[in-house]
């Protein structure tokens, strides 16, 4: 049981962490009302689900044209729409797959099968994700802002999140090397973050508006990426619970929503993301047989 334990502990430990975040979601609902859940449930139109659902369509495939500009740029010449396929392979993989197999281990052996260069399918994830966390941090000082005006004190709580992303860039810069001689390539792909960014943020603009209340769409971006570097932390699996608990709480503290309202983004955001996601459910059988074939000790090539 301990050898078990031992080797398996990571994704032991994720699914606690993973269960303890509901489980505090839940309870704050509960002492907030399930009848004012309800209530917002109902304030939300299908137009405005309609209108979040195609921002998070758009985010994604900015997503996907991010990554494809950092392959392209480093010599893999591959078309859009298989760019768009590991993508969206790998988005599904986060979403549905509750294991430590992360979405960009997917790309990586997606972008391996279509035979592209491994090395600079490797490095271009890596860049991508910094990238994206650039992006992150130049629309985090907006929500720093509005955690200042409530009190100092609060905001030192998320000092070790600086820390998180210092160590992060610190960790992967070597991932640039390549892409640092392609100073164009590298701001256009920062350019396609912000639009994802722009985009994934704008859909919990919509949301809340349809549900009844407001925040201009600036304390919306700034809450959210604050949110984004909370789920750095491997303490959940796929950041379930976690994400849903730290926007309940940014939102309902710092953006004066109501939490019923709070916790109800959340949780349609989440949904519509997995929506989003589903194509990927037709590639990633063929990418999951392949890496299971790559193992030691199977049929495949080593």
């Amino acid at each position: 049981m301990k050898t078990w334990f031992m080797q398996n502990r990571q994704v032991v430990l994720r699914a606690a962490g993973t269960l303890l975040a509901i489980i505090l979601l839940v309870v704050l609902l509960s002492q907030s009302g399930w009848e004012d859940v309800s209530a917002a449930l109902k304030r939300v139109s299908f137009l405005n689900l309609a209108l979040a659902f195609g921002c998070i369509i758009l985010s994604r495939l900015f997503i996907t044209a991010r990554w494809y500009v950092l392959l392209r740029s480093g010599g893999v010449k591959i078309p859009f729409k298989d760019a768009a396929s590991l993508v969206f392979t790998g988005l599904f993989a986060n979403n549905f797959l509750p294991t430590t197999i992360g979405g960009d281990v997917v790309r990586l052996a997606g972008a391996m099968q279509m035979g592209y260069d491994r090395a600079v399918s490797l490095a271009s994830i890596a860049a991508d994700r910094v990238v994206n966390m650039i992006g992150m941090s130049l629309a985090s000082p907006l929500g720093l802002w509005q955690l200042f005006q409530v009190g100092a004190l609060q905001s030192l709580a998320l000092a070790g999140l600086w820390q998180k992303g210092r160590d992060f860039i610190r960790q992967t810069l070597q991932a640039f090397t390549l892409w640092l001689k392609k100073p164009s390539a590298l701001a256009l792909a920062l350019g396609f973050a912000l639009l994802h960014m722009l985009f994934s943020f704008s859909a919990n603009y919509v949301l809340i508006q349809g549900l009844g209340e407001s925040l201009a769409l600036w304390r919306v971006i700034g809450l959210f990426s604050l949110a984004y570097f909370v789920t750095l932390f491997p303490i959940s699996i796929n950041g379930y619970g976690v994400q849903e608990l730290t926007v309940t709480f940014l939102l309902s503290q710092f953006g004066g929503v109501s939490i019923p309202v709070s916790a109800t983004v959340a949780v349609l955001h989440r949904l519509l993301m997995m929506l989003v996601s589903l194509p990927g459910a037709f590639t990633l059988p063929g990418v999951m047989a392949k890496m299971d074939r790559s193992q030691p000790g199977s049929n495949g090539k080593p």
